[in-house]
């Protein structure tokens, strides 16, 4: 589909939004609001609620998540209805938009008509905009997709970094405003547009799980059964284990590998350096000293479970995490792939206790196959070659998802600011 430029354009006298088709208005968002008293309200901050009060009741308080994933069902904050009364001037109406004032900035979503009855999260604000002049679909698309939001904030606030935006800042807000039946149109026109790119986008993300079953699939046959297809077979014993290898030996995970808890580093003696500081998620910082030689393995106690870290080098184990201080001369390599077959124990395991996490000794335990070192060196060899491809298809899924957005959110940008004209695509579409 050929997209076209308007046939006449004017300067909308900003150099950051230039020109704008002849006939759409240009003005702050003030303009095009409920001619009422709080038609653009941040949330209550301070003292008017606290996140004592946000843990009781039965009042919803919608918050930013429920924004950033759209679900306004879901979340654990509620005011007591006393509360809610003092609070009234904060409620949420359906057919508001929300839109996000901390942390995440700038994501907006309309509070849809079956919401129940709730007030603003201290990080929210509302947008109540005037149903004759502007849709509060179109609303959304100009200040969660166009960039005009962040555009001026950065360009008025002296900052690339955003920290918070207020209700005069957005009342501030330029936007460039189409006549309502045109607002319309280029509504119809993003959303067929954009259904066609979000299936592009859940079709990778799709692919991307598949290979993500693929890789354990294959890390777990292969530190299981080995890469000898006609090895001789023996039941192992263990349900999940099945048949393994008739000469392969069968022994708790502590005489394969010993797992002990990480360590303090006491924030007084952080000084930058070359050690690398591994925790749950990998390597987090560099430090000066060593706590462990490496090579060893790092895996988390809590936080991001289930997942290894393999460092080569002398490293510094944080207490959050459990790391290999004894791999009885087999190959770390080996170990750490035989470890990641292991992540759903790592997972129920942490899922004993209130707070997840993971014992040692309950980990321990674990009965594993271990594989004489010469094979442990061929199964390492046979997986690095099959994981490679695995994470260059991954990779490439990857970028297709990210170029996918980036020309979802340019076109609906294009459209919404008047540089391109969709009134007629549709029509176009139909008569192709």
């Amino acid at each position: 589909m050929s997209l076209v430029r308007y046939s006449s354009y004017k300067d909308s006298g900003l150099p950051w939004l230039g020109e704008i088709p002849k006939h759409w208005r240009v003005g702050p968002l003030k303009y095009f609001v409920r001619r009422r008293s709080g038609a653009i309200k941040t949330g209550p901050f301070g003292s008017h609620l606290t996140s004592a009060e946000m843990m009781q009741g039965t009042i919803k308080v919608y918050n930013q998540r429920n924004v950033i994933d759209n679900d306004f069902s879901a979340g654990d904050n509620f005011v007591t209805e006393a509360k809610f009364e003092q609070l009234r001037a904060f409620e949420a109406f359906p057919g508001d938009v929300l839109v996000t004032t901390r942390g995440t900035i700038g994501r907006a979503a309309i509070l849809p008509e079956d919401a129940g009855t709730g007030v603003l999260h201290p990080c929210l604000l509302r947008v109540q905009p005037d149903a004759a002049e502007l849709d509060v679909k179109f609303l959304c698309a100009l200040i969660q997709d166009s960039n005009l939001l962040r555009t001026q904030i950065e360009l008025y606030s002296n900052a690339t970094t955003i920290e918070v935006i207020y209700s005069e800042t957005m009342a501030s807000l330029v936007i460039p405003v189409p006549p309502l039946e045109e607002q319309l149109q280029i509504l119809s026109f993003l959303d067929h547009e954009t259904g066609k790119i979000d299936a592009l986008i859940a079709e990778q993300e799709k692919l991307l799980t598949l290979m993500a079953e693929k890789r354990q699939a294959t890390i777990s046959h292969a530190v299981t059964r080995g890469v000898n297809p006609d090895v001789p077979l023996k039941a192992s014993g263990v349900a999940w284990l099945g048949e393994v290898p008739a000469h392969w030996r069968l022994s708790p995970l502590k005489r394969a590998v010993v797992l002990q808890r990480g360590h303090d580093l006491p924030s007084e003696e952080r000084v930058e350096g070359d050690i690398p500081v591994v925790s749950s998620g990998g390597v987090s910082g560099r430090h000066n000293k060593a706590a462990t030689s490496g090579p060893t393995i790092v895996t988390g106690r809590y936080g991001t479970i289930g997942e290894f870290t393999l460092v080569d080098e002398d490293c510094w184990p944080l207490n959050t995490a459990l790391y290999a201080i004894e791999m009885y001369d087999n190959l770390p390599r080996y170990l750490w792939y035989m470890l990641q077959s292991l992540k759903h124990l790592f997972i129920l395991n942490s899922l004993k206790t209130a707070v997840p996490g993971v014992d040692k000794n309950d980990i321990h335990p674990t009965i594993v196959c271990v594989p004489p070192v010469s094979e442990q060196a061929a199964i390492v060899a046979f997986l690095d070659a099959e994981i490679a491809k695995l994470d260059a298809l991954k990779a490439e899924a990857e970028r297709a998802i990210d170029l996918l957005k980036e020309r979802r959110s340019a076109l609906i940008s294009a459209a919404v600011t008047g540089k391109i004209d969709v009134r007629n695509a549709m029509s176009q579409e139909l008569a192709a």
